[in-house]
């Protein structure tokens, strides 16, 4: 299929136009959909179309790009506001996942020249429409989370829903955008690295207990009665429980060193994204002092109120955006050197460890050959 990493679902019908089917008489009205989405190779983006009568927001229309991360970033701050305990949090959306299909295409084609066109054209358009099938559910499911909480008449109200759903960056320079972007993409990418490292781990532990049950059989035949080849069995025997223990090093110092590191950053890399989204929020505190500003003045009425309040957004704005930029950047030497530190021990130590089991294995043919 040869959009499969790439489509874009209003292309293929997938935005309904619902304009006319919307009412925006209410005095509190919040309508949210997802007027399009396009699938990327490693994620989705949503165009999130936003409609409303409520004056805390800046315009009526208007529209934002948002990934799965940034839902689930917006999940966990409702998550963690204590003043909405007593309320239920709508579940965040499922993560997309298209490998199972993009496997299915994949495999169809290397089988193109083994079909029939007409085999291959029938089963292409199948896994053509069972991938839009799957792409449908996971918008559907992300426009029912925003919705739910746009009717909730408590939940609507919480600041970061209104950020999440207004702020596009405009206001924000170069540094801040490409932040984002790439602190998004690169917490993904060291979560899916962490996944990979435990199973490498966990399947460690698995071959080092492996080697105690060979090792425990193996003294076991060497002692039944006292002939060379019972000895040879015992100090085969030993040698495994002696490298099983080396193993079970090397499974702590992959631990240690690789799957802790990763896992601390990915909680890191969580703080790092929530310091811009509160930056996003300090931009829109200053948007509206700027927009209050504009009102007093055009009225000619608490102008001097106005002003002072704006100055104080300014101000806390600035000051902010500096010391978040320099905190960013700091981060982002510290991760690059914690990574280098802790990837070269792992070298060292794994180098250290098999020199280790290298001379066992030596001594043990040595002593073996004795027997022999």
């Amino acid at each position: 299929m040869e959009g499969a990493d790439d489509i874009d679902l209003n292309a293929d019908g997938m935005e309904e136009d619902r304009s006319q089917t919307i009412d925006l008489s209410s005095e509190a009205c919040l309508v949210i959909e997802i007027s399009d989405a396009l699938s990327e190779r490693d994620k989705v983006k949503f165009t999130i179309h936003t409609r409303t009568t409520l004056p805390e927001f800046k315009l009526h229309d208007f529209s934002v790009t948002r990934d799965h991360e940034e839902f689930i970033w917006l999940y966990d701050r409702y998550q963690d506001n204590e003043n909405l305990e007593a309320y239920i949090i709508p579940h965040p959306p499922p993560k997309p996942d298209f490998d199972t299909a993009r496997e299915k295409l994949q495999r169809l084609g290397e089988s193109e020249g083994v079909l029939t066109k007409e085999e291959f054209d029938k089963m292409k358009q199948e896994l053509e429409a069972e991938y839009l099938a799957t792409f449908k559910k996971t918008v559907a499911m992300h426009e029912l989370f925003l919705t739910r909480l746009a009717s909730h008449s408590v939940l609507r109200n919480d600041s970061n829903f209104r950020v999440f759903l207004e702020y596009n960056g405009d206001d924000a320079d170069d540094f801040f955008e490409n932040e984002k972007r790439f602190l998004v993409d690169y917490h993904t990418r060291v979560k899916e690295a962490l996944k990979a490292s435990d199973k490498m781990t966990i399947s460690h532990k698995g071959t080092a207990g492996c080697y105690l049950s060979i090792g425990s059989a193996t003294n076991q035949m060497g002692t039944s009665e006292p002939t060379s080849l019972n000895k040879f069995l015992s100090r085969f025997g030993g040698l495994i429980e002696k490298y099983r223990k080396i193993d079970n090093r090397v499974v702590a110092d992959e631990d240690l060193k690789l799957s802790d590191i990763l896992r601390y950053y990915a909680r890191d890399l969580s703080s790092a994204k929530d310091l811009l989204y509160r930056r996003s929020r300090c931009v829109s505190s200053y948007e509206n002092a700027n927009k209050g500003l504009e009102k007093a003045r055009n009225k000619n009425k608490d102008v001097q109120t106005a002003e002072k309040v704006q100055q104080a957004a300014r101000e806390k704005f600035e000051n902010m955006s500096e010391i978040a930029k320099q905190e960013l950047l700091d981060f982002k030497q510290k991760r690059v050197t914690a990574f280098k530190r802790n990837l070269s021990e792992l070298a060292e130590l794994e180098l250290k460890h098999a020199k280790i089991a290298a001379q066992l294995f030596r001594n043990t043919i040595s002593a073996l050959k004795e027997i022999a």
